[in-house]
């Protein structure tokens, strides 16, 4: 555990260098901060093929080689004015670890197609941790792309977890995740540019807001608002209302109505006006805020989607061992909170909320951070797929979209 000497250290860190997120543009990209970049993997393949766990382990030389690569999305940890990730200069410090830190996770399906013919094939892809939303993390599960973890090396996530993330259907005994932070899907908007948005039907039929709506490229997110829309539940639904959903999509993008598909990418055009109104993730728009009082944040009265990215061992990663130890080291509490007080995404570690009240206390009751029951009543998630089926929507998607 962090003790409140290191707290007040990690805290003067923060103070010297100006660490905020109020300070920084949301839009620019963590690659140029990366401490080491693997070279990115081809795109192109075969189908996914499941592998026999069992052949494709490799040996662990963590003990040897203190060190572990790391892959993230962008903008998803802590970066101070001058470049530096505090809590993971902490966690370097304290392990003896040194982190590898890139930040070449844009979108599920795109990362996906850069690893799966060296993981399909049994090889290793130069990472040892990747982070990889709800849906694609059960795909890798299914696929046995993935090391089981070893539990006697994360005592603070047995013990920190938060109940409601414990037991996911795809890894009901967190034997090979750890969520990094959960989130939102919702709407967001800019004021100086247009009204009030309050439902996903608006932001897709409203006429003052044709050409200027962007949705997002991952599939769960936007097709479970699409299968809202008519009338079906996104947590179980069948052929026939995919279909319905799917072709509701379709006439969407025939309309016009939508300016693109994006992945985070849609902060700097919202800012600028270019898009006046989208499908967007809670963290972001928290973040635009600081900068932006024009962007608001809307809970559409469709509800919202609730989803987690998590923490993953790809098979053939050699520093396991230490990648656990990371792990380890983000579920004490006050690291947790210094991560959430920049990140702004719903931090899943027990204790998180009471550090934060040393470190910002006006996060502490943001429910977008630290949510309640009664906000989280309506927020759905998206159904859970066997790898055929999950093949055969993504290519749905993709074709209705355009990709």
């Amino acid at each position: 555990m962090t003790s409140l000497r290191e707290l007040e250290q990690l805290r003067a860190m923060v103070a010297g260098t100006g660490l905020s997120r109020r300070s920084l543009m949301r839009g620019a990209s963590l690659s140029a901060l990366a401490l080491g970049v693997p070279t990115l993997l081809s795109a192109c393949g075969t189908d996914s093929q499941v592998q026999d766990t069992e052949s494709c382990k490799s040996t662990d030389i963590s003990e040897k080689e203190k060190t572990v690569v790391f892959s993230n999305w962008p903008e998803y940890i802590d970066v101070d004015d001058n470049g530096n990730m505090p809590t993971l200069q902490r966690f370097q410090k304290q392990s003896g670890i040194a982190v590898t830190y890139n930040a070449d996770v844009n979108d599920n399906n795109e990362f996906f197609g850069k690893i799966k013919d060296q993981l399909g094939g049994c090889e290793p892809i130069g990472r040892d941790i990747i982070v990889l939303t709800d849906w694609m993390a059960a795909r890798m599960v299914g696929l046995n792309w993935l090391q089981k973890l070893d539990k006697a090396n994360l005592p603070n996530v047995e013990a920190n977890l938060k109940a409601s993330l414990r037991s996911p259907s795809w890894d009901e005994n967190r034997d090979y995740s750890v969520p990094w932070q959960s989130g939102l899907t919702g709407i967001a908007y800019n004021a100086k540019y247009t009204g009030e948005v309050r439902t996903f039907e608006e932001l897709l039929t409203r006429p003052d807001l044709k050409g200027k709506v962007s949705l997002l490229t991952e599939m769960g997110d936007t097709m479970g608002f699409m299968l809202k829309l008519e009338g079906s539940d996104p947590s179980d639904f069948t052929q026939e209302e995919w279909d319905a959903a799917l072709g509701r999509m379709e006439e969407v993008v025939a309309s016009g109505q939508i300016r693109r598909f994006t992945g985070n990418d849609y902060v700097d055009d919202l800012n600028a006006g270019n898009l006046v109104a989208c499908e967007a993730w809670s963290g972001d728009v928290i973040a635009m805020q600081y900068d932006n009082p024009d962007i608001k944040w809307v809970v559409p009265e469709e509800g919202l989607s609730l989803w987690s990215d998590n923490m993953l061992v790809p098979n053939r990663a050699e520093h396991k061992a230490n990648a656990e130890q990371l792990m380890n080291f983000y579920y004490d509490p006050n690291a947790a909170a210094m991560l959430a007080a920049w990140v702004n995404y719903i931090c899943p570690v027990e204790g998180a909320q009471k550090a934060m009240e040393k470190i910002d206390p006006s996060l502490v009751d943001n429910p977008l951070i630290f949510p309640t029951e009664d906000f989280l009543a309506g927020a759905f998630e998206f159904m859970q797929l066997d790898e055929k089926t999950r093949q055969q929507y993504d290519k749905d998607f993709a074709r209705a979209i355009g990709a």
